[in-house]
């Protein structure tokens, strides 16, 4: 099969534990179950995105003060999300976003969605994150490219989104040769669409590709028309059982 390629093939035998990223799910108005199921010890989270309105909003929200709250109490890191808009949003915007997720929501660090993946791009990620490291102390940088970007953008980051998108582009997708530099802590894989019956072979996939970090769901984009990553799997007991007991590995 094309994803069981001889650049990945040594992320099998590791021992890394595979966890999930939560994207991004609706606001806690309108998805309370979902983010009160976040607080079980038993799921591996790595981290939960916090998007209050396409950012952080205009003023703070007590109602996502209180679920980033009791995951931060739970031991869970909160991301705040800050889109770049492929780099079309200016530095003065993003810090500025940043600055509001710290102060109202203490947030850990930041998911930059839709970040650019060229070259050119590249010298004002960095300026960006640097800063965000100023502005938060040990924050942890997610750069949401949703593609394998140029390689540089692994030397800025804690980790990288190397695949966002549908089932049926990821179970024939490949993972870069120069990933196989560095280890699957530094990626993760955010795919919708996935099948139940399928499961097992996306998480071998995300492992033979060497990727840690993942969020599976059986919804979909609606050809474009909706977010897949407002609301759970139906089968997120499944993926948790099937995750937390190491079955994949």
């Amino acid at each position: 099969m094309p994803y069981l390629t001889g650049t990945r093939a040594g992320a099998a035998s590791t021992d890394v534990r595979t966890g999930f990223g939560v994207p991004g799910l609706a606001h806690p108005l309108l998805a309370p179950a979902e983010w009160a199921t976040l607080v079980d010890p038993a799921t591996p989270l790595h981290w939960v995105v916090l998007n209050v309105a396409d950012g952080p909003g205009t003023q703070p929200d007590p109602h996502c003060l209180e679920a980033a709250g009791r995951l931060r109490n739970a031991g869970v890191r909160v991301l705040g999300h800050l889109d770049t808009a492929y780099g079309t949003r200016s530095f003065g915007e993003l810090i500025s976003d940043a600055h509001r997720y710290i102060d109202w929501y203490r947030a850990d660090g930041f998911l930059l969605d839709r970040c650019p993946s060229g070259r050119d791009a590249l010298p004002e990620i960095r300026r960006t994150v640097r800063t965000l490291r100023v502005v938060r102390e040990e924050a942890h940088i997610v750069l949401g490219h949703g593609t394998h970007p140029y390689p540089g953008y692994a030397d800025s980051a804690d980790q990288l989104v190397t695949f966002s998108g549908a089932w049926s582009d990821y179970r024939w997708s490949q993972a870069a040769e120069w990933s196989a530099d560095h280890p699957p802590e530094r990626f993760c894989h955010f795919v919708h669409g996935v099948p139940r019956g399928h499961l097992e072979e996306a998480l071998r996939i995300a492992r033979w590709q060497g990727a840690a970090t993942i969020y599976f769901t059986d919804r979909t984009d609606g050809g474009g028309r909706a977010d897949p990553w407002e609301t759970m799997p139906g089968y997120w007991d499944d993926i948790v059982s099937r995750v937390g007991t190491g079955v994949s590995e």
